[in-house]
């Protein structure tokens, strides 16, 4: 198994250990220790992407894989962050009907023996995805955690920003993942079409 593989795998092994930190509240600054594991899950994206590019190992198991788990690792953070109040239900059962229907659009066209890499339109999805969510964890550190909360008491602009940004950040990721799903779908539709 290659590098970029490997760090798929890695990516995957991250989430219940970041589920773990923000989900167990008497473990000491475990929603730090989330955040620093969903961020380090988050780079190892880009960086097996980066390596397999730059020393040609994209393989198929990349490509089916990649995908899958960054929604497995966006999707468990929105669902515990619901928990907390800082996004509403709503918003991630668009986010997880979108993931479903383009993993549903990927199991069509694998069947015909084609495998859908992650388009543009999907990596500015993740990226916006990535970006609100480290957003919420960084606002719940603030709220939950006390050397936060005294250090955004002593930096109110700090404390406007994280009251601001992460809202409109969710907005933009799910503007992206709608976007990202119709744009899936327009280009597959001809392994929809075959299959009739």
């Amino acid at each position: 198994m290659n590098l970029p593989n490997k760090l798929t795998l890695v990516r995957m092994i991250l989430v219940p250990v970041f589920l773990l930190f923000i989900s167990v509240e008497s473990i000491p600054y475990g929603f730090t220790l989330a955040t620093v594991v969903f961020t380090i899950a988050a780079y190892t994206d880009h960086l097996d992407g980066k390596i397999a590019r730059r020393d040609n190992l994209i393989t198929n198991f990349g490509k089916f894989m990649d995908p899958l788990a960054d929604k497995l690792l966006v999707t468990s953070a929105l669902i515990a962050l619901v928990d907390y109040n800082l996004i509403g239900a709503w918003i991630v059962v668009v986010i997880i009907a979108r993931e479903f229907a383009v993993s549903g659009l990927r199991t069509i066209a694998a069947s015909e023996g084609v495998v859908i890499a992650a388009s543009m339109w999907g990596k500015i999805k993740t990226t916006t995805q990535i970006i609100a969510i480290i957003s919420l964890l960084i606002k719940l550190i603030s709220m939950k955690e006390a050397y936060m909360m005294d250090f955004f008491q002593s930096a109110p602009f700090l404390s406007s920003f994280f009251k601001i940004f992460p809202p409109v950040m969710i907005y933009v990721a799910v503007f992206f993942t709608i976007m990202s799903g119709m744009d899936y779908f327009k280009n597959g539709w001809a392994y929809i079409d075959s299959n009739k």
